[in-house]
């Protein structure tokens, strides 16, 4: 027995359907069916016309057909769906990338802010000081006075460690004499003709031991507060 042409296939496989669903329509007696049954076998190869042999490949065939149809539409659905997760997961990235971008921008831009509104505090605060020149003499001070003058010289946020330091070395006395060592005035300069760099009157001028005190600190420690911590852990500066 011959095989099939590849045209007898494709013509068995395509009129397989037909030719079973006429038969189901014989079956159920409807003679509308069956016309159209004859009408359709007397223009096609219907199943029952191939030899039985092969009627197993031509169901075969048409079965493989849908088979690999249906393989095909679903892999065109899951790269459909495997694209639009990746669109998503981008987008989703993107969206991450551009809140943290956010946030640091934002973050820097506070830090900057707050840099500059110290910086501004600080220059305002040097600026609000007075040299001791400006102060006026007089011939005795008291403790309020001295720390008033002192108040006015020094920068207000490196005020309390001047006064940490001048409290625990004179009690504010401008007129402090250390009877073992010499060490003079309110910020006890050793020798206290040291403090003749600042003003030939530092013997009797609080501005002007406040005046060589401040340099001092700032030269050796940076700023009062630089020798305060000095201090603290040495209990001198």
């Amino acid at each position: 027995m011959s095989r099939i042409s590849v045209r007898g296939f494709a013509v068995a496989s395509a009129t397989a359907v037909t030719a079973v669903g006429s038969v189901v329509g014989v079956a159920s007696g409807s003679t509308a069916q069956n016309n159209d049954v004859e009408a359709t076998a007397s223009g096609t190869t219907l199943l029952a016309d191939i030899p039985a042999g092969q009627q197993a490949q031509v169901q075969t065939a048409s079965l493989t057909q849908q088979a690999e149809t249906m393989a095909i539409a679903a892999d065109t659905s899951a790269k459909k769906d495997a694209e639009e997760a990746a669109r998503k997961a981008a987008a989703e990235t993107a969206i991450a990338k551009k809140a943290a971008a956010e946030k640091q921008a934002k973050a820097e831009k506070e830090a900057k802010e707050r840099e500059e509104a110290e910086a501004k505090a600080a220059a305002a605060s040097r600026s609000a000081t007075r040299d001791a020149s400006e102060i006026a003499v007089k011939s005795s001070y008291t403790v309020a006075e001295v720390q008033s003058i002192a108040r006015q010289m020094i920068p207000g946020d490196q005020f309390q460690c001047f006064s940490n330091i001048v409290q625990r070395e004179s009690t504010w006395n401008y007129l402090a004499v250390n009877p073992s060592s010499g060490a003079y005035g309110l910020v006890q300069a050793l020798p206290g003709s040291k403090m003749a760099s600042a003003g030939a009157d530092w013997q009797t001028n609080p501005a002007t031991q406040i005046k060589w005190g401040l340099g001092y600190m700032n030269e050796r420690y940076g700023s009062p507060c630089g020798a305060w911590s000095f201090w603290q852990a040495n209990h001198w500066y």
